[in-house]
C-alpha cells in the first residue's frame, strides 16, 4: 500500500481465463479490491491489461475481451474513474502478445483509445498505454509541507518522523517546524525505502532523522 500511495498510475491486470475473471470481479474479488484501493489512495490514472488472452475459449476471443471490458468499465466508473480515459489492452504475458509490440493473434483488436481533457491518445500495446500516462505536476517550488503518518523512536538513531512530501523539497540540513507543537529543528538525514536521499520531492514517502 505504501507503494500504491506513491504511484501516478495503476495497471490493473485482469485474468481473461474462464472462471478467473468471474472470481476477480466477484463481490470480494481482487480485481474490485485493487481498483478501489488504487482510486482511494489517489492514483488517478488507470490502464487495464486483460491478460491470459491465450487461455480464453476459444483462444484470443474478441467477445470475451469485450465482455470483460464492459464489466470492468462499469465497475471502475462506480468507483470514480472515467472509463473513456482508461486504455483496455488484451494481452498475454506468457506469450508476449500486445505487450511491447502488436500481436498477430488478435487481428480484431484495432487498438486502444483514450480521451481526457489534456487530449487524446491511442496505441496498440501495453507499453504505449504506459507511455501515454501524463506525469502530474510536482509542486517543488512551494513551501515544504509533509503530513506526518507516524513517528518512530529508534535506538542509536533517535527520532524518525515518517510521511509523504506533498509540496516543496526536504533535504538534510533543512530547518523544519512541526505543527501544532511549534517545535523547530534541523533535519539530519532523509531516507526512502532504507536508502539515503539527497532530496525528497512531492510524492515521496520518506523517513527523516531530526
Amino acid at each position: 500500500i505504501t507503494g500504491t500511495s506513491q504511484a501516478d498510475c495503476a495497471v490493473l491486470i485482469v485474468a481473461a481465463g474462464t472462471g478467473e475473471f468471474e472470481a476477480g470481479i466477484s463481490k470480494n474479488g481482487q480485481t474490485r479490491e485493487h481498483a478501489l484501493l488504487a482510486f482511494t489512495l489517489g492514483v488517478k490514472q488507470l490502464v487495464v491489461g486483460v491478460n491470459k488472452m491465450d487461455s480464453t475459449e476459444p483462444p484470443y476471443s474478441e467477445p470475451r475481451f469485450e465482455e470483460i471490458k464492459k464489466e470492468v468499465s462499469s465497475y471502475i466508473k462506480k468507483i470514480g474513474y472515467n472509463p473513456a480515459a482508461v486504455a483496455f489492452v488484451p494481452i498475454s504475458g506468457w506469450h508476449g502478445d500486445n505487450m511491447l509490440e502488436s500481436s498477430t493473434k488478435m487481428p480484431w483488436f484495432k487498438g486502444w483509445q483514450v480521451e481526457r481533457k489534456e487530449g487524446k491518445a491511442e496505441g496498440k500495446c501495453l507499453i504505449e498505454a504506459l507511455d501515454a500516462i501524463l506525469p502530474p505536476a510536482r509542486p517543488t517550488d512551494k513551501a515544504l509541507r509533509l503530513p506526518l503518518q507516524d513517528v518512530y523512536k529508534i535506538g542509536g538513531i533517535g527520532t524518525v518522523p515518517v510521511g509523504r512530501v506533498e509540496t516543496g523539497i526536504l533535504k538534510p540540513g533543512t530547518i523544519v517546524v512541526f505543527a501544532p507543537a511549534n517545535i523547530t529543528t534541523e533535519v539530519k538525514s532523509v531516507e526512502m525505502h532504507h536508502e539515503a536521499l539527497q532530496e525528497a520531492v512531492p510524492g515521496d514517502n520518506v523517513g527523516f532523522n531530526v
